[in-house]
């Protein structure tokens, strides 16, 4: 168990949810992180992306008017 998945499952069962469900809650929370930083590395592509399309229409823009 992670870290951040051990503190879930002890913060659940300080408050008397049985093992087996704080258990599964905090597996679920840890592979909603995970779905996370996958959306978060992907994004990080995408803005790179974007910005060389961004820069290329500026470059043509520059090269069509101020020839």
């Amino acid at each position: 168990m992670t870290q951040m998945q051990s503190e879930v499952f002890e913060a659940f069962r300080s408050i008397d949810v049985p093992e087996d469900k704080a258990l599964k809650a905090a597996a679920a929370l840890s592979k909603r992180d995970d779905d996370v930083t996958s959306v978060r590395s992907e994004l990080t592509v995408i803005k790179w992306m974007m910005g060389f399309v961004l820069a290329f229409q500026v470059a043509i823009f520059v090269k069509l008017f101020l020839r």
